[in-house]
């Protein structure tokens, strides 16, 4: 280990430290306990003898209770009982989502009435039986909430993250705070529509009002934040928190809880450090074999073309997870094909090296899963979501000991590195541009590569080229992407 690498160890572990230390000041003296809402996972944020408000909070598709806890923490401090939950499919929950989901009779109702049954059980648990709630939801949850606000009279609140919603009107929901990041254009445009249909010459940032209808509404921008990073901003934190206060007669004053740079640190410090214990792994004596210029081209780009033309006929649905089916074939057909070819063309895939391979799937699967699971994202797998996993590792690990072996394990070039990832998200666009209806959500699969490939592909970059073996980071790699797809996208009935 050198004097860097022992510096980066250092500096790393109490950074880490420091954010632990921070992310869980955020929870300290406040109540978080589950609430038993039938086969819903949910959790109540409250203080200790809190009898606050009630405001139910709804995350979006792929989501989970984790990614909505900045604005759970928030109003618990903020002296209001706050309630996450998990919709069918996704996080925590064992239920797969059912229905139709294009259709608003289909999987959108059976999701509005799994709100109401967690506003039920909500105020049962903590006996306030019809008193007025607030809900909040991001992005997907807020068709739904919008739709339940609408159908139930206990709502006196709605705050929409990220709104779409073709259920919002002149004259509902009656108290509307619409919330959009500043890269979000599409959504913002929607949020300005919602505002103008009270008044036509609104603009964000304003609230406006019809005495005649009690109708009050409001667009806010979070700046410098899209998708995601709008859960986390202050000023969503602060809008939201403002907003639900009005509605209650609340005056709420502090600082809002936002653990998204302090998330981000720590996920960070967690890479990083995979660099300087890789050293204390066997160091392999040989480096992986490096492909001719030809070689690299025709096991990149041939089974980028041909994988989605080859599989264009198939419309296999077993796998009860969106698109997981055509995923495992994608990857196994484009895995194999890439070996057979590096294989024809003598290239050496090196020796297995387990230990290598089990130190990085102990370390992403262990303390980088541990550590997102807790603070930002559900990925620790229910019983139901195992088989899957096992299924996906068909495909995901014959693909990652390909990438592997194209990117020496690392240590090829930096253009060769992004040209083999790049062939393959290229490869997934042309699949779905053949067939967009049925492959529609692998669009929402493309940002979950991309990040596979910045996070643990750079620690198995640096296992790599430790142990100088294509097979050690290729195995682990390929078991910890079947994981991350396995435990990311909704459990559906099949």
């Amino acid at each position: 280990m050198t004097l860097i690498q022992r510096i980066v160890g250092v500096a790393t572990a109490a950074l880490a430290l420091l954010s632990l230390w921070q992310l869980e000041s955020a929870r300290k003296g406040l109540s978080i306990v589950p609430l038993d809402a039938g086969q819903t996972p949910a959790t109540i944020y409250r203080q200790p003898d809190s009898n606050g408000p009630i405001v139910v909070i709804a995350h979006g598709f792929a989501g989970s209770r984790q990614l909505m806890e900045a604005f759970a923490l928030t109003l618990a401090r903020a002296g209001y009982t706050a309630i996450s939950f998990d919709f069918q499919g996704h996080g925590r929950n064992p239920a797969p989502m059912s229905g139709d989901i294009t259709q608003v009779d289909g999987t959108t109702r059976l999701l509005v009435a799994e709100t109401a049954a967690v506003i039920d059980a909500a105020q049962q648990r903590l006996g306030c039986a019809s008193e007025p709630v607030a809900l909040l939801g991001h992005s997907m949850a807020t068709d739904i909430i919008v739709r339940q606000a609408i159908a139930d009279s206990r709502v006196r609140a709605v705050v929409a993250v990220s709104m779409y919603s073709e259920a919002v009107t002149a004259e509902a929901p009656q108290r509307l705070l619409v919330i959009t990041g500043a890269w979000e254009p599409g959504l913002r445009r929607v949020a300005l529509a919602a505002l103008r249909l009270i008044d036509p010459g609104a603009s964000e940032g304003q609230t406006v009002s019809d005495p005649r209808s009690g109708i009050l509404r409001r667009a806010v921008v979070s700046p410098a934040v899209e998708h995601v990073g709008v859960l986390y901003s202050a000023t969503s934190l602060r809008e939201a928190r403002a907003w639900i206060d009005g509605a209650f007669g609340r005056e709420s004053s502090g600082p809002v809880t936002a653990t998204g740079g302090w998330i981000a640190l720590l996920l960070g410090c967690i890479v990083a450090l995979a660099w300087p214990l890789s050293t204390l792994l066997p160091e392999g004596r040989r480096a992986p074999d490096r492909p001719i210029a030809s070689t690299f081209t025709l096991a990149t780009v041939l089974p980028a073309v041909l994988t989605p033309l080859l599989l264009y006929p198939l419309d296999l649905r077993v796998l009860p997870v969106l698109v997981a089916d055509y995923l495992v074939l994608h990857l196994l057909l484009y895995g194999l094909m890439a070996l057979a070819l590096l294989g024809w063309r003598g290239v050496r895939f090196g020796r297995l090296a387990l230990v290598p391979s089990a130190a990085l799937v102990a370390f992403g699967l262990g303390v980088f899963a541990l550590a997102l699971d807790r603070y930002a994202a559900s990925f620790l797998p229910h019983a139901e979501r195992i088989p899957v996993i096992l299924v996906l590792m068909l495909g995901a690990v014959p693909f990652m000991l390909a990438d592997s072996v194209l990117t020496e394990a690392g240590r090829a070039p930096l253009w060769r590195r992004g040209a083999a990832r790049l062939a393959f998200l290229a490869s997934l666009s042309i699949a779905v541009a053949l067939d967009f209806e049925r492959l529609f959500f692998l669009i929402i699969v493309l940002p979950v590569f991309v990040l596979f490939f910045v996070i643990f592909g750079l620690m198995g970059r640096w296992v790599g080229q430790r142990s100088g073996t294509a097979m050690a980071p290729g195995l682990a790699l390929g078991v910890i992407l079947a994981w991350a797809l396995g435990v990311t996208f909704p459990l559906v009935a099949v």
